[in-house]
């Protein structure tokens, strides 16, 4: 039995004494350590050997599912590639690390291939497999001028890619470092059961110690006895089962939801998404398609509609703003108008260009009255741009909008979850505003909002909740950076979201599909309720067991179930998690 015990219990005694070593007196290995040398002090080898067997087995078992709950997620690392085939200035490819990749290269990409930077395809036509970084399963079609990603399957034709960004600033390399970041961040749950811990483990070694000393003391019963008793109470009030069904819980949550294109940085914020109960939604790329066209051009009496949109579309020429691109769309085919000599843009106003002739303001009305300038009130339904020149009006173009068509369906969803409130806030006018708030039924909008304005109102309403509960904002754009940093649960649609804002976001959806913020809430509920049952059956199952060991009822075979026994209860509990997304995701 001796060589049992030391061949199954020497790391569990080793690391009790480094940690004695480092001030690490009260934890899991010291009190298997000192429960196990008692048994075999008092003569009971074969529940000494079987204690320390179970426990190394339970930790085994325990450290293969934390590696299983990770993999989903860090199984990114693997996605991307560490070659890549950089072409010369002759067309020839040659073999280099994906790192050493600069903007402006140009790489080709085989059939079979993933993309190793993100980049632009300058040449070539393929089908891509997006579903490691968006968790689409439908294939996208690529040509030249379409946007890809690293870590993309080029599935089909060979394609010439021009790298826009090096591998460290890319999409999945910002995925990882948030990932990251998130296993680093405990949860307020976590937090707490650390310090119970702490507590908890010290003030168990002191009961067991009054267990084995004071009823002989007082006669009422021998040593041997109550020494056993008390050695049960320690095997039995272990927490293992309790601080690692925190972590690993929060590991399947956050893994389940990058499994469905969500990206969750961090269990703190798995923890505060079954809060919410108010949303704040952008209109223009979150709710609408953002996908704008010109729908009417009105110039100033004496000015011609073409004259007037040269002039915007001069305006526009730098900016990646949808409205800005469906100004150039409207433009059409003809030779576009001179570039100008600077352009700044205006956050929640519009953009101020200079050319050698005139000085340009094209943006919403309030921006036109901050330039001193009054303009008209439009009566045509859609999103407004106002033109000036030198100081004068000249008129306005409308671009119209259409809501995505999974809107209605992803608000229903949310309701059904039990959000109480959810408005629509845009820097748009009031008529495109309202009129999606009506058709998605939702209950109120505010429009004509600075980004600095729709951060105030959102701490405004949040102290004005009645119930105290925890906001949300989904946003796409680089207005709307301010404003997701600062709401409870900042919620970033990543397809088409700025940098900026996808690195603000607590969570990104990199699909840009609508219904990802329900399946956000659904998975973090699931994950809270998996974690609270873990918690719950511990305490209860260890309450009972050491109840019955400090009067003898129990042995050191039911000390080792409440403890290895309810670690594996937990590690099989939280892996249904990961069970229930993929089933999810087969049904879908």
């Amino acid at each position: 039995f001796l060589a049992a015990y030391i061949l199954s219990g020497w790391p569990i005694v080793l690391k009790a004494l480094e940690n004695l070593l480092r001030g690490r007196v009260f934890d899991e290995y010291f009190l298997m350590t000192v429960a196990t040398l008692g048994a075999l002090a008092i003569g009971e080898y074969p529940e000494a050997v079987a204690v320390m067997l179970f426990f190394r087995t339970g930790e085994i078992l325990e450290e293969s599912a934390v590696e299983k709950a990770g993999g989903s997620i860090s199984s990114l690392v693997e996605i991307i590639p560490d070659k890549a085939n950089l072409l010369d200035e002759g067309g020839r490819a040659e073999t280099v690390a994906s790192r050493s990749l600069k903007p402006g290269d140009r790489i080709l990409v085989k059939p079979g291939e993933r993309i190793p930077v993100d980049g632009v395809v300058s040449e070539g036509f393929s089908s891509l497999d997006t579903s490691s970084i968006t968790g689409e399963s439908v294939p996208r079609d690529v040509a030249a001028g379409d946007p890809v990603l690293a870590g993309f399957l080029n599935s089909q034709g060979t394609l010439r890619v021009e790298v826009s960004r090096p591998l460290e600033s890319s999409a999945a390399s910002r995925i990882l470092a948030a990932i990251g970041d998130a296993g680093s961040k405990k949860t307020r749950t976590e937090r707490l059961a650390t310090s119970f811990a702490r507590v908890y483990t010290p003030s168990v070694v002191i009961l067991a110690i009054l267990i084995a000393s004071i009823p002989p003391l007082i006669g009422a019963g021998d040593f041997e006895t109550w020494l056993y008793r008390a050695l049960i109470f320690l095997v039995a009030s272990c927490p293992c089962a309790l601080l690692i069904s925190i972590p690993l819980g929060i590991f399947a949550g956050i893994g389940s939801a990058s499994g469905k294109g969500i990206l969750v940085k961090g269990g703190d914020v798995l923890e505060r998404l079954p809060l919410v109960d108010t949303v704040f939604l952008d209109k223009t790329g979150t709710m609408t398609t953002g996908r704008f066209h010109l729908a009417g051009v009105h110039p100033q009496e004496g000015r011609a509609a073409d004259s007037l949109l040269a002039l915007t579309v001069t305006a526009e020429r730098g900016s990646n703003h949808p409205l800005a691109e469906a100004v150039r769309s409207g433009w059409g085919h003809r030779p576009l108008p001179e570039l100008p000599l600077s352009a700044i843009e205006r956050p929640g106003l519009g953009i101020e260009a200079k050319t050698p002739e005139s000085h340009i303001l094209a943006g919403n009305r309030r921006f036109m009255l901050e330039s001193g300038i009054e303009p008209p009130d439009p009566t045509s339904p859609g999103t407004v741009i106002h033109v000036a020149e030198n100081g004068v009006y000249a008129g306005y173009l409308v671009l119209a909008d259409t809501v995505k068509a999974e809107a209605p369906h992803a608000i229903k969803a949310l309701r059904e979850l039990g959000v109480g409130r959810i408005f629509l806030l845009s820097g748009d006018l009031e008529g495109p505003t309202v009129d999606v708030e009506k058709r998605l039924s939702l209950d109120g909008s505010f429009w004509g909002l600075l980004p600095e304005e729709k951060v105030a109102l959102l701490e405004e309403m949040q102290a004005a909740s009645p119930g105290g509960g925890v906001n949300a904002f989904v946003g796409d754009g680089l207005n709307d950076a301010p404003v997701i940093a600062r709401a409870g649960v900042g919620i970033s649609m990543g397809k088409v979201g700025s940098d900026i804002t996808v690195d603000n976001a607590d969570v990104v959806i990199m699909n840009d599909h609508l219904s990802g913020l329900p399946e956000a809430l659904r998975i973090a509920r699931k994950t809270r309720g998996v974690i609270r049952q873990n918690i719950l059956l511990s305490l209860a199952v260890k309450a009972a067991v050491l109840a019955l060991g400090a009067f003898g009822a129990a042995t050191l075979w039911e000390a080792v179930f409440a403890d290895v026994g309810m670690t594996l209860l937990a590690v099989i509990n939280s892996s249904r998690i990961l069970r229930w997304s993929r089933k999810q995701r087969a049904a879908a």
